[in-house]
């Protein structure tokens, strides 16, 4: 083995770092050279050569390397040198020029310019190199090359091992004598001793912590509702836990040789809690005894999501998310455009801040959380980033067509339209403080900065009106958003009189005498999760997540409540059997199985006596539960993504004691699913159990099934789904599997059934019901699967729904859309299809299938349209212009221009006209103008009053 004799040596501003190789050397720093007696005896038998200078430092340096001086001198350079000086051509040496160079005397000498600072290049080196004067008689001192460093010690603290060297032999003529390799004895370093001194006991072999070992702690431990807690680890807290114990069946566990000084902390870990620490009391007992009950884990939640930014070149911009959970989130990631963004060079934390921004900074960042239990996205934030001297909102603005009084006839555009113009509702970039903020001080939003007064020219008349001539960066209007609504039962109407609404656990409002309510959305919220809780007991606490319009405006919601179960009595010590299915003639879907001495109180003590169980179940084979369905049917992956689930029922459980009404929790519950209603095959291998988190309105996961045979009658043998739950914290149950084929439809709202562009209706409440495959696909056709709801926007709605791409029928889906209570009403779809009116042209219009609700019975309501979800072929130009996107372009679908195929509602009730002089979008607020002549046609905020005169 040979040793590399390379030194490379880097000119920093503090000073001069060298690494040096085994082996005797001349510093090319110009410093005294010594020779190494044991290889090379006198310094006398060396000289040094003549200087040679074969290169120049145009191109990539200057290269004096040994084979090219070699092809000019050979005999002027010896076989093996054994150092090498280097100096410029003006006698300046190598150390002393700023220089970042390279020299091996076995190799030469180079500097390359690519490494010199910038601006810079070489200078022109010249080298010599030290040499033998003659040979030496001693044949291996001449041939041999230096010994190595001696390697590493690899003894351990307070041991002895070897450690070795080596050497190359450099003659390509003869053979060396001698070893190649040497080795000698080396000695660790000396062990670290032991400094932990203890109040009580003695300190245990591995010194890291106390023992007493006349002392025992014995403890139980309780899961979240009060239920013992199998399996939970028992550790010693600090930073390198050590696991003491396991909780066996009852939750019980004994740890001998804890020391009861006060300061031994121990760590309680159980799946899915939170991670609990207790201090063991001080106590002169030779037992202690511990009574832990732990809190759920909070699945990670982001509270706050990053914000749109726009910047010019040159500023600095600032992204943060705030993510709750516990354990609280221990990594933060931000991604730009779907890539992860280098940590190192970014020093990023919660919050991302991009300084000295260009147009290389445009696109969206998010970021990702993640803890020992899973990790959680953000939403996108768009930064727009525009050149110094660009204006920040386009000041042409766009055109926006209004409709003129029927005697206003324009001879100009062949039309009673009039352009007015809109300007774009987006972010700007105005005026920053000095400061780095998650959220800019004052947000700026592209607006109107001058309008003009025209004449148009009516019958017998002269019309004012005003027209946008320029658009200009303003200060944004702050708005407020209003969920309104009425909250009833879903089967007869009656409303939940003076039930009580939560919002993150507290009590935010309360519903009147007729069910109805008003909550004005708190600002900074990015999802509204609401509960409805019925003091008289008679429907189910439901959970719903409300879509509102962020710019401002009231929604209007019609939340349908399930009534509960009448009560039956059954007895805690005996095994009792409950039913889930409500559709009559059918067999329900599963079963609850409630094993003897199951139920416990809330303090963890075993209930014996009589049970009140109220079981209320939602049957998906029975289509009018659609509405009653609770959240969005969403649970959070490994990865952090927000993914859907398909619901084969949802179940709510009430336990309470029959005399005292204290209410009861129920451990090892078994739920036997009949895989005989689960039509998908691949459904029973993904079939999970789910409860609902009410405080977020996300599904977190439970538990999973297996498959498990079992004989009914004397012949029919049956296969049975088996999956093990808890029943605690009042928690609402779902039989779910995620799915992953999914597609967005494109809908739009309008005020009336002439579907222009400029009478587009904002803040309508969008909802797909996912109805399961047609006859003759494998799964059920009767049964819906999921429900999803989007306000419109400016550009109109993208609504979420399950496809195919095989197979057009596969999947069906109903859509209907409401507007402050008012079911807007759809196009015809009989006696003919006008693809120019519901706004999907042929033939991908026969393809999906369009169905209004009244197509085979005009007496039935006109509100709703079922299609059949056909997932668009890439490789076919009629199905890639919507109305049917794929699941990865939600943005090309909210983003679609009017002449992009979307399906369309219009409104029925009220459908009058109203000319305003300022015309402006109510939906807009960036539209408001403080004209005099401006007035709201708005119903659904300002009402008009009469005055008795």
């Amino acid at each position: 083995m040979g040793c590399l004799s390379t030194w490379t040596f880097h000119l920093l501003l503090l000073g001069i770092t060298g690494t040096f190789s085994q082996g005797t050397w001349r510093s090319i720093m110009g410093t005294s050279w010594r020779p190494n007696p044991a290889v090379y005896h006198n310094e006398d038998n060396y000289k040094w050569t003549t200087w040679f200078n074969v290169d120049h430092p145009g191109g990539k340096g200057d290269y004096e390397k040994l084979n090219a001086i070699r092809f000019y001198y050979r005999a002027r350079v010896c076989e093996v040198p054994r150092a090498l000086e280097a100096r410029t051509t003006e006698w300046i040496p190598a150390r002393s020029t700023g220089e970042r160079v390279h020299a091996d005397p076995t190799v030469g000498f180079w500097c390359v310019n690519d490494e010199q600072p910038v601006g810079r290049n070489c200078s022109n080196y010249a080298v010599r190199f030290l040499c033998p004067k003659e040979i030496v008689s001693d044949v291996e001192e001449v041939i041999w090359g230096p010994w190595s460093y001696w390697g590493l010690c690899p003894a351990q603290c307070d041991q002895v091992t070897i450690q070795h060297r080596s050497r190359s032999c450099k003659s390509s003529s003869k053979q060396c004598n001698g070893q190649t390799v040497e080795a000698r004895p080396c000695q660790g370093p000396p062990c670290p001793r032991c400094e932990l001194h203890c109040v009580m006991g003695k300190v245990n072999d591995e010194c890291d912590g106390c023992m007493c070992q006349d002392h025992t702690v014995l403890g139980s431990v309780r899961s979240a509702g009060g239920l013992p807690a199998p399996g939970a680890a028992i550790l010693r807290a600090g930073a390198r836990p050590k696991l003491f114990a396991v909780t066996d069946h009852n939750g019980h566990f004994q740890v001998p040789g804890i020391c009861p000084d006060g300061n031994t902390t121990l760590m309680i870990k159980l799946k899915n809690h939170t991670p609990h620490q207790v201090t063991v009391p001080l106590s002169s007992e030779r037992t202690s005894v511990l009574l832990l009950k732990l809190e759920r884990a909070k699945k990670l939640y982001v509270l706050k999501n990053p914000e749109n930014k726009a910047r010019r070149e040159g500023q600095t911009a600032a992204f943060c998310c705030k993510v709750d959970g516990t354990p609280e989130s221990n990594q933060y990631e931000w991604f730009h455009n779907g890539t992860l963004l280098d940590r190192s060079q970014y020093q990023y934390d919660e919050t991302l801040v991009l300084r000295n921004v260009s147009l290389d900074h445009i696109g969206e960042y998010y970021c990702r959380a993640s803890n020992e239990n899973g990790a959680i996205k953000s939403k996108p934030a768009t930064l727009t980033v525009i050149g110094q001297k660009a204006p920040s909102c386009n000041p042409k603005p766009y055109s926006h067509l209004i409709r003129l009084p029927h005697d206003c006839f324009q001879n100009e555009t062949n039309s009673f339209y009039y352009d007015v113009g809109r300007c774009p509702t987006s972010t700007c970039t105005g005026k920053l403080d000095l400061g780095i903020r998650c959220k800019d001080s004052v947000s700026y939003c592209c607006g109107i900065s001058n309008m003009e007064e025209k004449e148009i020219t009516c019958q017998g008349y002269q019309l004012p009106i005003m027209v946008v001539t320029q658009c200009g960066c303003k200060t944004c209007v702050d708005t407020k958003a209003i969920v309104r609504g009425r909250a009833i039962a879903a089967d007869t109407g009656e409303p939940m009189r003076f039930g009580h609404i939560y919002m993150d656990g507290a009590r935010i409002s309360r519903t009147g005498y007729k069910g109805t309510f008003s909550i004005q959305v708190p600002t900074n919220t990015e999802r509204l999760v609401l509960t409805f809780v019925d003091n008289m007991q008679k429907f189910v606490n439901t959970t719903k997540v409300l879509p509102f319009n962020p710019r401002g405006g009231a929604v209007f919601y019609e939340i349908k409540l399930l009534r509960k179960k009448p009560a039956v009595i059954i007895s805690s010590r005996e095994t009792n059997k409950l039913d889930l299915g409500e559709v009559e003639g059918q067999d329900p879907i599963a079963e609850i199985e409630i094993p003897p001495n199951a139920f416990y109180k809330e303090n963890g003590e075993v209930f014996m006596g009589n049970v009140k169980a109220s079981v209320t179940f939602l049957d998906p084979r029975d289509v009018s539960t659609a509405a009653a369905a609770q959240s969005d049917l969403n649970f959070i992956g490994d990865e952090g993504d927000t993914l859907p689930l398909r619901t084969y029922g949802m179940f709510s459980v009430d336990f309470r004691d029959e005399e005292g009404g204290e209410s009861l929790n129920a451990g090892e519950v078994k739920v036997r699913l009949d895989a005989a209603q689960v039509k998908m095959p691949e459904h029973l291998k993904t079939m999970k159990l789910w409860s609902l988190n009410p405080d977020t309105g996300l599904w977190e996961e439970e538990g999973q099934f297996h498959a498990e045979k079992k004989q009914r009658g004397k012949r029919e043998e049956r296969t049975f789904l088996i999956g093990n739950m808890e029943i605690r914290e009042r928690r609402l149950f779902n039989l779910d599997v995620p799915e992953n084929r999914r597609c967005y439809v494109k809908v739009r709202a309008f005020r009336s059934e002439r579907y222009m562009p400029s009478e587009q209706s904002e803040g309508v409440v969008m909802t797909l019901i996912n109805m399961e495959p047609t006859p003759g696909f494998s799964t059920n056709p009767r049964a819906w699967g999921r429900f999803d709801s989007v306000i419109t926007g400016p550009n109109g709605a993208c609504l979420p729904a399950f496809c195919d791409e095989q197979k057009s029928d596969a999947y069906s889906a109903y859509i209907m859309a409401n507007l402050g209570g008012e079911e807007l009403e759809a196009v015809a779809s009989s006696p003919k299809l006008n693809p120019n009116t519901i706004g999907v042209p042929q033939p991908y219009l026969n393809k999906l299938n369009y169905r209004r609700t009244d197509h085979d019975d005009p007496r039935i309501k006109k509100t709703a349209f079922s299609i059949n979800v056909a997932k668009p072929r890439s490789n076919v130009a009629e199905e890639a212009n919507g109305p049917v996107y794929p699941f990865d372009k939600l943005k090309e679908c909210e983003e679609a221009p009017f002449s992009a195929a979307h399906f369309r509602f219009s409104r029925v009730e009220g459908d009058r006209y109203d000319y305003n002089t300022v015309p402006f979008n109510e939906d807009d607020p960036m539209s408001w103008t403080e004209d005099y002549l401006s007035w709201w046609p708005k119903p659904m905020e300002y009402r008009a009053c009469y005055i008795k005169v």
